[in-house]
């Protein structure tokens, strides 16, 4: 049992090996992949009914410059997914609640499609800093304001998504002590302290999907403002 409610987010290590290596590969061996058969399981069936869909919704808006990104989106998104919902299970560790992670996630991505606008289109790319139609007292500090806005879009991803997933396991941790307290004080309080944990343990394993779409959602809108 933790010592700390914040020592559950420290990466283990186990026999010399850090546990957070073995929980990003996990991921892999939950893809369904399809065999030789001309007919796919239920399962198969309905993960390529969902990356269908989730491709459409996400590349809709894209111009054809951008569907390139088909692929490194629907991975990133599994790969997301999977490991925030993983993280819910029993005796497992959140790699995505590690900042570094995610920042190591969110960093090369966003100045990727930096780079893309300032190779295609340069003046455009340069144009977001200054609205048109800016009176000319103000253009020096919109520069500034709007240069630290783009800066800042990557601190923003990883923040948005570490402090989601650590506030969701801090509220489970700290009800589920609270039942366990109760159990033997007040039982039947200790029962409906029980029903809330499971009501928050569905909205957190719905948070941990939103919150993988969030984060590929955003980079494929700062990919829009580039192609």
């Amino acid at each position: 049992m933790p010592v700390g409610f914040f020592e559950q987010f420290m990466s283990p290590v186990y026999l010399g090996i850090p546990l957070i290596a073995v929980a990003i590969v996990m991921p892999w061996f939950f893809v369904a992949t399809p065999g030789p058969r001309w007919l796919n399981s239920r399962l198969l069936t309905l993960q390529s009914w969902f990356i269908s869909r989730f491709n459409y919704q996400l590349l809709m808006p894209l111009k054809m410059g951008g569907h390139k990104w088909a692929v490194l989106f629907t991975t990133l998104m599994l790969f997301l997914m999977s490991l925030n919902v993983l993280g819910l299970l029993p005796y497992t560790f959140t790699p995505t609640t590690q900042l570094s992670m995610n920042l190591g996630l969110a960093v090369p991505l966003w100045l990727t499609t930096v780079l893309i606008g300032m190779r295609n289109q340069p003046t455009e790319s340069l144009g977001h800093l200054l609205p048109e139609g800016t009176p000319t007292l103000l253009i020096p500090v919109l520069i500034i304001i709007e240069t630290i806005s783009l800066f800042i879009r990557p601190l923003a991803l990883g923040v948005r998504l570490t402090a989601n997933l650590t506030a969701g396991h801090l509220l489970i941790q700290l009800i589920a002590t609270a039942a366990f307290v109760l159990t033997t004080i007040m039982p039947t309080v200790a029962i409906l302290t029980s029903v809330v944990l499971f009501l928050l343990t569905l909205l957190e394993v719905a948070v941990a999907m939103i919150q993988a779409y969030v984060f590929v959602l955003l980079l494929s809108l700062y990919l829009q403002e580039n192609i």
